[in-house]
């Protein structure tokens, strides 16, 4: 392709007729100089000479004739042709020079003789009054920039008609291969005036910003008609792609053209109205398209929810592959939003909008499925849970800005997903919680607490075997709080009516919070401790001045605001020194300090 349009731009006759319209041909009346040569077709043509050379040598010739009080009409015709077939020669060398690798000294030579004339016209312009000779400015540099940006033109013409030939073929759709070929050959153009033409012209000339801005100028336009004449989705996308993303960083900001590219002064590749268009029809597609995907991935996950399979098994533990589906759908319109839109996070709350509606559906379903009590329903749920925690993980590093309702529904389906295991192993224990802070627990003849974890320890693996891992771990953290809110609520039901009976309970509190945390640590993998808040309640259980009890209240309301109220109130209800005035005060201060530290307690 490269050959063909080096040939053809050989050809000057192939320019413009605005390049020609100032030769007079005329027919030559004298015979002519030895240094002159005449072409078949009667045209004048200069000496094969460098054409700075020549271009010297019609400056010479141009003084003498203007220092002739009357210059011959033919002399004045003959230098005129001269000028303008010189200057149809340096831009025919210029063209040349855009297509063609074989340049040796010729664009030198070229642009010398055009320095020449510039300087010659620039003489003419600062002349005074007097006017100048009718060839002057013969203006080679602004003829060399009207060239510029007609093979600008030729050349997109020609990439945007033969994109298949540019490394656009395998692309899905006429307008992509357009697109494609367009973008690809202007950076190509563009590396190649910074690698091959930039140097051998001057520095003020700027060449290659100059052909960046005809360049910039004739692909936005042409872009701009594509869209007048309406785009498919899938278009509009491809398009978005290239103007917001590959061409400021592939093409502007390419490293050879770095800090050379005056981007600023290019402005918007499409007019605001143009892109604002174009991105609503891809959002609007992008978000029709995400919610059918996430749709079906759930259809696809309910089916085999009800059908006769269990759930796969990797690493030991129940998987489903719902959470993986759906963060390849969310990732990749992420992706899509940052390549297509440049987005910088202000419409990615869209994608978490979409997100969010699935996860409302998908928490129904999943309250649905626990409805059923066979085994497999258990392992699925199971399932559930290491895709709950999968999906939570993605958001929390991935949509941490627009992600919090979406974690709030996780919450929620979690808890959910929790309860269905912790509820029937707390109905097993039911037997050793009623023997908390009886007779036999209080004086140490019935190991209530050893009891308690052992069948703890054996539900915990009949009930959580399957449970990936660190699920089983955060599903253990949760039991631990929620067997230490029990304990609290049958402290409640307590009653102490001596010293010595208080005494008693704070040395078995002072046990049991040992065994609990010890058992959470080892057996279960829990790394929250509790000891210090057991052996804190179990000092408080002794005689205190009011006041002093009240900033012991006080100080556990800071370390444990979660435990504070149900703490409180079973404090409360079994110590007998306290009046009904100092419950009161004590209640105050413990709500002013959780008031004061924002720490609301928080469902247990």
């Amino acid at each position: 392709m490269e050959d063909k349009v080096e040939g053809e731009s050989r050809r000057w006759l192939k320019f413009p007729a605005r390049f020609r319209k100032n030769v007079r041909p005329q027919e030559r009346k004298t015979g002519q100089r030895s240094d002159e040569v005449q072409s078949e077709d009667g045209n004048r043509k200069l000496p094969e000479d460098e054409l700075e050379e020549i271009g010297r040598k019609l400056s010479v010739q141009e003084e003498e004739l203007l220092s002739l009080a009357q210059p011959s009409e033919e002399d004045v015709d003959r230098l005129w042709q001269d000028l303008e077939v010189l200057k149809l020669r340096i831009l025919t060398v210029v063209q040349e020079s855009l297509t063609s690798d074989d340049l040796g000294g010729r664009l030198t030579d070229a642009l010398a003789a055009m320095r020449l004339q510039e300087q010659l016209d620039r003489r003419w312009a600062g002349g005074g009054g007097g006017g100048g000779p009718p060839w002057r400015p013969l203006k080679c540099l602004g003829s060399h920039n009207a060239l510029l940006a007609d093979v600008v033109e030729s050349r997109l013409e020609e990439a945007a008609r033969d994109g298949d030939s540019d490394g656009a073929g395998g692309l899905s759709s006429p307008v992509k291969r357009r697109v494609c070929g367009m973008g690809k050959r202007v950076k190509a153009d563009l590396l190649r005036c910074v690698r091959v033409l930039q140097p051998r012209y001057e520095p003020h000339l700027d060449l290659l910003n100059v052909y960046a801005g005809l360049c910039h100028r004739s692909f936005s336009a042409r872009l701009s008609s594509m869209i007048r004449d309406g785009l498919e989705a899938d278009d509009c996308a491809y398009l978005l792609f290239w103007v917001n993303t590959f061409y400021p960083q592939e093409i502007l900001e390419h490293e050879e053209l770095r800090g050379k590219l005056k981007t600023g002064c290019l402005g918007a590749l499409l007019q605001q109205d143009q892109r604002r268009q174009l991105e609503e029809l891809f959002m609007n597609n992008k978000e029709e398209r995400i919610s059918e995907w996430l749709l079906k991935a759930l259809q696809r996950e309910e089916e085999r929810w009800t059908g006769a399979n269990m759930p796969e098994v990797m690493d030991d533990f129940f998987f489903c592959p719902l959470a993986i589906d759906v963060i390849q759908v969310i990732d990749g319109s992420l992706a899509d939003l940052s390549a297509v839109l440049g987005d910088d996070g202000t419409k990615s709350h869209k994608i978490a909008t979409h997100l969010e509606r699935f996860l409302l559906r998908y928490k129904k379903t999943v309250e649905k499925l626990s409805q059923r009590k066979d085994e497999r329903a258990a392992a699925w749920m199971k399932a559930h849970v290491a895709c709950e925690e999968q999906l939570r993980d993605y958001i929390t590093t991935q949509l941490a800005s627009h992600g919090h309702r979406c974690e709030a529904i996780l919450d929620t389906l979690r808890d959910f997903a929790f309860s269905t295991f912790t509820r029937p192993i707390h109905g097993e224990l039911k037997v050793h919680y009623k023997q908390l802070w009886t007779a036999g627990w209080l004086d140490g003849s019935l190991s209530v607490m050893d009891s308690l974890l052992d069948s703890l320890f054996q539900l915990f693996r009949l009930h959580l075997s399957g449970l990936k891992a660190s699920c089983r771990h955060s599903l253990a953290a949760t039991f631990q709080r929620q067997l230490l809110s029990e304990y609290l609520r049958r402290m409640s039901n307590g009653r102490l009516k001596s010293d010595e009976e208080r005494a008693g309970a704070a040395e078995r509190m002072a046990e049991d919070a040992d065994k609990i945390d010890d058992f959470f640590y080892a057996a279960a993998g829990c790394g929250e401790r509790f000891r210090p808040m057991l052996r804190h309640l179990a000092d408080a259980l002794r005689p205190h001045h009011p006041g002093s009890f009240r900033q012991e209240m006080v100080a556990f309301a800071r370390k444990f605001p979660n435990f504070s109220e149900p703490a409180l109130s079973a404090l409360l209800a079994i110590k007998s020194d306290v009046s009904a005035a100092d419950v009161g005060a004590i209640r105050r201060a413990v709500e002013e300090e959780l008031t004061s530290t924002n720490q609301r307690p928080a469902l247990l």
